[in-house]
């Protein structure tokens, strides 16, 4: 039966095993078999043996803990990415921190300031971070993983996502139905994922109409300026066949100015965005769309910092690319299906 005196010792002895074995599995260094590694956590749960993490951390030097920096915390896109990560901290023993920068460079300063001696690692994902940054705020101790970024570093992995090539086979895909007129409802300017997508855009144009002008609208990922874009679109002389969003939120509030004013989409107006959040297959019609896997995106990062965490580690910083599949859903005017986006040449890990 449990009590509030329980020990590691009480632990080791429940669970068949050596105190050493228990402290590894719980501070999470390794050296322990995955089945061990079940059964320690499943009688430390069972007695509700809690560790004393100050001791704990006074010891091995780590916090078990890791931070979490995201330009935002609101909308579905950064709710299943910490779900992905969470679940995969939660995995290794590791508890997750998180803070959000929206309110520009020096509020994300001050998030990764905040975190320094809290955390034992950073996932990071700011507009607002590049190699300055990075030097005059991350301690050259601390491990980080930075998330769809630009910065090439020796020093930091990266984990992006292969925007510009999910928006080219989007559009290209828009125009193969013949949607020549194509108009882009663009994001930040000084975001790294919208300034992809709208490479991939003006590529996807350039190849397949090159006849047909550029039509870019301009929104920073809400909601509300989809919604706007939707209505500047709609006023436009010469309205366009179809609409690429740089985000599912974006392309939603598209929707709603569609529907607003009468516009039958797809029949007079074909519709697309990017991410795959879950509303997107909700909204009627269902929303064609680039999907990202947000929650693996999540994953992938916290394995890779894990593995940094591991003093044995010697895997060099390097630029991952996560591909993205285009999903045909009915603003498009296709039933539910999902094909590849074209993958670029893989770029050689950065040393």
């Amino acid at each position: 039966m449990a009590t509030k005196n329980t020990t590691i010792r009480d632990v080791a002895r429940e669970a068949k095993v050596s105190v050493a074995s228990v402290s590894r599995v719980l501070n999470g260094t390794g050296g322990v078999t995955p089945e061990t590694q079940r059964i320690v956590r499943e009688v430390a749960a069972r007695l509700h043996y809690v560790p004393d993490n100050a001791a704990r951390s006074l010891i091995t030097g780590r916090t078990h803990t890791i931070g979490a920096v995201l330009p935002d915390l609101y909308g579905e896109f950064f709710s299943e990415l910490i779900r992905g990560i969470d679940l995969a901290a939660r995995a290794r023993g590791l508890h997750l921190l998180v803070s959000s920068s929206h309110d520009g460079v020096d509020a994300a300063a001050a998030a990764v300031r905040a975190m320094r001696g809290r955390v034992d690692g950073m996932l990071i994902l700011s507009e607002h971070v590049d190699e300055k940054f990075l030097e005059e705020n991350l301690p050259a101790s601390l491990p980080a993983v930075l998330l769809d970024s630009p910065v090439k570093s020796t020093r930091f992995p990266v984990l992006n996502i292969d925007s510009r090539a999910g928006a080219l086979a989007m559009v290209q895909h828009l125009i193969e139905k013949g949607r020549q007129n194509v108009a882009f409802i663009a994001g930040p300017k000084s975001n790294f994922d919208a300034q992809q997508r709208d490479k991939g855009y003006r590529a996807a144009m350039a190849k397949h109409a090159p006849d047909a002008p550029l039509n870019i609208v301009a929104g920073d990922f809400s909601e509300e300026s989809g919604y706007r874009a939707g209505r500047e679109l709609l006023a436009q002389k010469k309205r366009p066949n179809a609409v690429f969003a740089a985000n599912d939120m974006m392309a939603v509030g598209c929707l709603y100015a569609f529907k607003e004013a009468g516009v039958d989409v797809p029949g007079d107006i074909a519709l697309a965005g990017f991410d795959d959040i879950l509303i997107a297959r909700y909204v009627t019609p269902p929303l064609s769309t680039v999907q990202v896997r947000i929650a693996d995106l999540g994953r992938i990062a916290l394995e890779r910092l894990a593995a940094l965490l591991d003093p044995t580690d010697t895997t060099p910083a390097s630029v991952q690319t996560l591909g993205c599949d285009i999903v045909v859903r009915e603003t498009c005017g296709g039933n539910a299906s999902a094909a590849p986006a074209p993958r670029k040449p893989k770029r050689p890990p950065s040393t």
